[in-house]
């Protein structure tokens, strides 16, 4: 159902469980995400596939939907054709199609619109390394025409997730200004630092005192990163922290796939919550089974 609460209330009461990986259950359903566009292409060719999919997280105990938009962009819908009103409504669709999922049960569950990072775009992992020889200025202009459209969706949130550096999350966060919607802020990191070697404290702080920020963490990392990144994600910010790792696995751009080996462990999710985390879920390669044994570690945690 529609939730009654914000977000941010939500997370001052308790840990409140994400969804996993779209694109991988996409794949379990039989879709083909061998497109540019990723998920986002079935905005357009397969929606039906996008609402059954986070059905299936709602039913895994997953409270907080994240929307099939991390590849929807103006420029990879211009690719395809499509004009700027075309993407506006897809984008929006994106909302739509996760709204329609969580109404399926009676209780509260959130919709966080995903702004990916400008490496999505381009479709060839520059997620994963960041430093795309922008400036803070013109990735700015580049988000926020497609902030401010899925924004007018009216989703609970905005999930500014796998940044790779300090620089986008500052455009992120500039581009957010105005739109009225709730943000969470998520990094991929490596190593203790940002994907492009920044100080991930010095990282963090650029979120720090921002009242329109309700969560600041990492995404789409090595599980094993994940403890120490929320404990200093939360010196750093005071405030609640978001983690949702993959799977471990590595994503080989050049090969379009996963490399590797599986990682994620679902009872450490007790501990990212001990250590401050209060959004906490999966990432590429975690599906619906591992989601609910998250939801189950924890069942009993409430914040200190």
């Amino acid at each position: 159902m529609k939730p009654v609460r914000t977000l941010a209330e939500a997370l001052r009461t308790g840990v409140v469980v994400l969804d996993g990986g779209l694109s991988n259950q996409l794949e379990a359903q039989g879709c083909d995400l061998s497109d540019e566009l990723w998920s986002a292409r079935l905005l357009a060719d397969g929606p039906e596939q996008i609402e059954a999919a986070h059905a299936a997280y709602v039913r895994a105990g997953a409270r907080v939907l994240i929307t099939s938009s991390y590849q929807a962009t103006f420029e990879g819908f211009a690719r395809r054709g499509l004009g700027r009103e075309a993407a506006v409504g897809l984008m929006g669709r994106s909302v739509e199609l996760a709204r329609a999922a969580a109404e399926r049960i009676g209780e509260e569950v959130w919709v966080a619109a995903s702004v990916g990072p400008y490496g999505a775009m381009l479709a060839d992992g520059s997620e994963y390394r960041g430093r795309y020889g922008l400036s803070v200025r013109e990735l700015e202009a580049f988000h926020r025409p497609r902030i401010e459209a899925l924004a007018a969706a009216e989703p609970d949130v905005l999930a500014l997730e796998t940044v790779p550096d300090a620089d986008e999350a500052e455009a992120l966060l500039r581009a957010a200004e105005g739109s009225g919607t709730p943000v969470w802020l998520s990094y991929t990191v490596e190593g203790g630092r940002t994907r492009a070697g920044q100080d991930l404290a010095e990282a963090f702080a650029v979120a720090a005192g921002n009242d329109q920020v309700v969560a600041v963490g990492v995404n789409c990392c090595d599980p094993a990163g994940v403890a120490d990144a929320v404990e200093l994600a939360a010196a750093v910010t005071g405030g609640p922290v978001v983690a949702y790792p993959n799977s471990g696995e590595r994503w080989d751009a050049r090969a379009r796939d996963w490399r590797g080996d599986l990682a994620f462990d679902p009872a450490a999710a007790g501990a990212w919550a001990a250590a401050g985390a209060r959004l906490v879920g999966g990432c590429c390669r975690v599906g619906p089974a591992t989601i609910t044994a998250v939801a189950a570690a924890l069942s009993g945690d409430r914040p200190s």
